[in-house]
């Protein structure tokens, strides 16, 4: 027999217990393991959660559950980087294993706590840390072993999905949609952490991580959110063949790896465009295998808890084999990655100018664009005001960054230029 002891009963701590519980026999059979969940600790162990547990089984003290020499696996379910890194660390150290669904935690400290892992010759399982219910963590970092990875980009934040999907099928203004997501509780009341992409950043590092084979950080991402997005820009985005999607993007060119989140305009013929509403999907090329698309539930209590009872079952095997030798992302690569400026990336671009309605403005908008080698696929004026500011859309074909921002500096000083330009980056098609 295997015991698990849970530190934090909220959510996804439910949602595990329910399935440890209701599928005990289901997972006995299909690994020839009995796992037992023996303890549970929570701040609030009154709640009624709505699962029968054994007396004994509750505690409000996670030391209990570390100290407890009977069990194997730690659970980490607490949130945050500080309280939980202290208890991860101390059941590392005290050889238990831990499984965790923690992106935030590891984004920060995930070379800590794989190197105190290694130590003690114990395993880190944190399937659960990115997208939820889809196996993306095993896929990456088994199914498409064979492969030198190309690009892993992907929605992988369930709430700007649903808020973008919104606006594009209603023609709602952020704002408004936010208020609807809050009320549905698909939002939290500080949803910061979602609609400026951090949340998003947090699974890109361990993705990037893990595809690379080198350490990379939070502090590494480029970050945008999407509450500058507007209806107008969804809009255009439909007449030029796009949809908008906040993506976590991560590609190697020439051994550099490119780490970005923002909202991005892609084909909408694709099949990631027609993801919508809070489900999440990563597309992830290899060398050998292609292209490849996996979608499913990125969030809740029974997809997340799905996965975490997943790498408890992988931990679990390895104890009954002896092998329980310990994986540490981002050292695994002779030759670590180096990470590509955000100046030098080269994407395809979407502006919007607010400009005059003037002879001359768009050939002096071009002209600028052109001076930093900045090409034009398509422009579309809408309205007609003579002397009156308009919108002004340009598609362009690649650019590299640093062209575009000295480029629309110098655009956004035009007399004839009202406002900030905005600007959109392009994936897909040319793009890609």
């Amino acid at each position: 027999m295997i015991n698990v002891g849970i530190i934090g009963f909220g959510t996804v701590g439910t949602g595990t217990a329910k399935i440890l519980i209701n599928n005990r026999a289901v997972i006995r059979e299909r690994t020839g393991i009995d796992i037992n969940l023996k303890k549970i600790a929570d701040l609030d162990i009154k709640k009624d959660r709505g699962i029968k547990l054994k007396k004994g089984v509750l505690t409000t003290d996670a030391h209990a559950v570390i100290d407890d020499p009977e069990i194997d696996v730690i659970v980490e379910l607490v949130g945050g980087t500080t309280i939980a890194r202290d208890l991860v660390l101390m059941a590392l150290r005290a050889g238990k294993h831990v499984v965790t669904a923690n992106k935030a935690l590891l984004a920060t400290y995930g070379s800590e706590i794989f190197r105190t892992a290694a130590k003690h010759k114990v395993r880190v399982g944190f399937e659960a840390a990115v997208a939820g219910g889809i196996p993306i963590i095993k896929v990456v970092r088994e199914g498409l072993v064979a492969n030198r990875i190309k690009a892993v980009y992907g929605i992988v934040n369930g709430t700007t999905n649903y808020i973008l999907t919104k606006m594009t099928e209603e023609k709602a203004e952020f704002a408004e949609v936010l208020k609807e997501a809050q009320k549905l509780g698909y939002a939290e009341a500080d949803p910061t952490y979602d609609i400026d992409g951090i949340d998003s950043a947090h699974k890109l590092a361990i993705l990037a991580t893990l595809a690379y084979g080198s350490s990379f950080s939070i502090k590494d991402v480029y970050v945008e959110g999407i509450s500058k997005i507007s209806p107008m820009d969804i809009d255009f985005a439909r007449e030029l063949g796009y949809k908008l999607k906040l993506l976590a993007i991560a590609k190697e060119t020439d051994g550099k790896v490119e780490l970005r989140v923002h909202p991005t305009m892609v084909p909408e013929d694709y099949m990631i465009s027609k993801v919508d509403g809070v489900y999440n999907a990563v597309y992830v090329e290899g060398d050998a295998v292609g292209s490849t698309l996996y979608y499913g539930r990125g969030a809740g209590d029974m997809p997340t808890g799905s996965a975490v009872v997943s790498d408890i079952a992988d931990i679990a095997r390895g104890i009954v084999s002896g092998s329980t030798e310990p994986f540490a992302p981002g050292a695994v690569s002779p030759k670590p990655k180096s990470l590509m400026k955000m100046d030098d990336v080269i994407s395809m671009y979407f502006f919007r100018f607010s400009a005059l309605d003037r002879p001359g403005v768009l050939s002096t908008i071009s002209g600028i664009l052109g001076k930093y080698n900045i090409s034009i696929i398509s422009v579309i004026q809408k309205g007609s005001h003579r002397g009156k500011a308009v919108p002004l859309v340009v598609l362009t074909h690649l650019a590299r960054e640093k062209d575009v921002t000295s480029a629309l500096r110098e655009i956004n000083r035009l007399p004839v230029v009202e406002g900030k330009a905005v600007c959109i980056r392009v994936e897909g098609r040319d793009g890609a």
